[in-house]
């Protein structure tokens, strides 16, 4: 070893020892006769002194020529410091230097490698493996690494095997678009990166392996932001012989054990919420419980008193912000505007003030008397001090305006502190949506959902109302990991292929391995995948996930340290049997 100790080790015990260490240089401080270097390790960091009335002048010099990020091996004695730093671990000693070696010369590097860089995103991104170096993002990868450990340890200890599944599949109609690899071998014909292990899992389940986990890459291109990577991990898992319940079960034993091992935090007891109620009450299907602010209805007070806006719009609704009264006009205006911005896309906002004197004023006075506003109060159950905001039009579209405002209100309001943590199970989704752009219904998780028993014959009748045996793991806001018990007989897959408009011919295509093995005696089964970037995310306190990831991509789907995506040569490309016409998008 190039070493004795790490940078972050070495305290009061050791004084008097002799030691090497090996590193980075962080910072030089030269006084003349007297310089100081910072040298830093993954573990921590040690300051060196080299004094002229003690170390040879040839040794003195070398430290002075010392720069940033240059790489050193430096033996010395430990002794105790006599201006102590409590900042550090290593704070209360130091090593005189008797040998110094540069094992490396570095160039001065784009931007500060410290906790407070001077270097923007883009910049970072380029230099990636610079910016890996900075405690800020190092101490997020070891979060990571964590939460991978303490994973497994709990599967383990549930009897889950863990098994890797292909990297090169079929490329499948359903989901996000996939990435696609041409064959070589297969002229004319291509791979494509997985989506999700989602066939190979149940595939495994038809196999005998009744617990099953893997964290696992997979792959989807779509538009990209904060919380989306087109490469990205889950912790995928499948059980075999269980209900719904034992799943839930399970995986919140495991969410459970990650808050306790790596944060400290024990969890209160999961709440559950039905989509429909989800919807109803929070406008959203990952409802923030950090803070209450609940939708209320407002049509049967609202309607019928001569305000055409509330009058035409088929659902008036709203919240009440606790202890907000006090907003100004000006304040309320600004949420107004911001409403109206194309992002939300609300004509407007009314707003009802519950004054500390207990009279009620509002931005609609002139329709509205004193006992109707007095009743939207008793409905809000709003109190002296607060602050009612409603909005009103077609129901899907006010429902997610809302949302984002209860959003906005939470935020502003200091409700959504990152030091909480309100985990909720959202459970019974549609089993379909309709989309508009296909004109058809898709599945909405996907087309291997179990649909509910008692819903089976509304598929023929009314496919928008079957309900799905599926159920989402929302933490603060955020989906974390989504799932659901599966179809497993050959009848009732075909059936849901169906109404999802493939023809035999195509599911045969598409799915038939799957279907010819439920034939082979498939046992029910279930499960779920966490997204586990978002989960670190949650974890470390971030929005976005490309912290947790060693070299992400940006939000064009680059990475820009390496140059990637790139063109390849016309000698690889007629190898690949293919010819390039790249047609610019319109």
């Amino acid at each position: 070893m190039l070493r004795t100790h790490t940078c972050g080790e070495l305290r009061l015990d050791h004084v008097n020892q002799e030691v090497t260490l090996a590193g980075w240089v962080q910072r030089v401080r030269n006084k003349g006769g007297l310089i100081w270097v910072d040298l830093r390790d993954r573990y921590g960091l040690t300051q060196l002194i080299f004094e002229e009335d003690s170390s040879e002048k040839a040794l003195l010099e070398k430290a002075a020529e010392l720069g940033r990020e240059f790489v050193v091996q430096a033996t010395g004695k430990v002794i105790e410091r006599t201006s102590k730093n409590d900042k550090i671990p290593t704070g209360s000693i130091e090593i005189k230097v008797t040998e110094l070696e540069v094992l490396n010369a570095a160039k001065v590097p784009p931007f500060i490698i410290e906790d407070e860089t001077d270097g923007g995103e883009e910049l970072r991104m380029k230099y990636r493996y610079l910016d890996l170096r900075r405690n800020v993002v190092r101490e997020k990868l070891q979060l990571r690494h964590k939460m991978m450990q303490e994973t497994r340890k709990y599967m383990d200890a549930q009897e889950f095997i863990e098994v890797e599944t292909p990297v090169l599949i079929k490329s499948t109609p359903e989901g996000a678009r996939d990435f696609v690899v041409p064959s070589r071998t297969n002229p004319g014909e291509f791979y494509a990166l997985p989506q999700s292990p989602q066939t190979f899992k149940q595939l495994l389940m038809v196999s005998g392996f009744d617990r099953y986990f893997q964290i696992v890459k997979c792959f989807r291109d779509e538009d990209l932001r904060a919380d989306r990577q087109p490469e990205f991990t889950q912790i995928d898992c499948e059980m075999a012989f269980v209900t719904q319940e034992d799943i839930l079960n399970t995986f919140e034993g495991m969410t459970k054990h990650l808050f306790s091992k790596v944060k400290g935090v024990e969890l209160e007891e999961v709440k559950r919420m039905t989509y429909a109620d989800a919807m109803k009450y929070y406008g959203n299907d990952k409802p923030d419980l950090r803070f209450d602010m609940k939708f209320v209805e407002l049509n049967e007070l609202a309607k019928g008193k001569g305000f055409s806006i509330f009058d035409q719009a088929e659902l008036v609704v709203g919240i009440c912000a606790k202890g907000a009264a006090e907003y100004t006009r000006k304040q309320i205006d600004a949420l107004t505007e911001w409403v109206k911005r194309p992002q939300i896309g609300a004509k407007g906002m009314i707003y009802a003030k519950y004054n500390a004197d207990g009279t009620i004023k509002s931005s609609v006075d002139k329709f509205y008397s004193a006992d109707d506003l007095q009743d939207w109060a008793d409905a809000f159950g709003a109190t002296q001090g607060d602050l009612m905001l409603i909005l009103s039009g077609d129901a899907d579209k006010v429902r997610k305006q809302l949302s984002e405002l209860r959003l906005k209100m939470g935020e502003e309001l200091g409700l959504r502190d990152r030091s909480v943590f309100k985990p909720l199970w959202v459970m019974d989704f549609p089993l379909l949506e309709w989309d508009e752009e296909t004109n058809r219904y898709h599945a909405m998780h996907h087309p291997f959902t179990s649909p509910k028993t008692e819903d089976i014959p509304l598929l023929d009748s009314d496919p928008g109302a079957v309900r799905a045996n599926a159920y989402d793991l929302v933490i603060n806001g955020v989906e974390i990991g989504g799932g659901s018990i599966r179809i497993h007989d050959r009848a009732t897959q075909q059936l849901m292929f169906k109404h999802l408009g493939f023809t035999e011919e195509e599911a045969q295509k598409q799915f038939g391995f799957l279907m010819e093995a439920f034939e082979y005696g498939a046992p029910p089964h279930g499960g779920i995948a966490f997204g586990f970037d978002r989960l670190c995310a949650i974890f470390g306190g971030s929005d976005s996930i490309r912290d947790y990831i060693a070299f992400p991509k940006n939000n064009s789907g680059r990475d820009v340290m390496i140059d990637s995506p790139s063109s390849i040569a016309d000698e690889q490309l007629k190898e690949l049997s293919i010819q390039l016409a790249v047609v610019a998008k319109s």
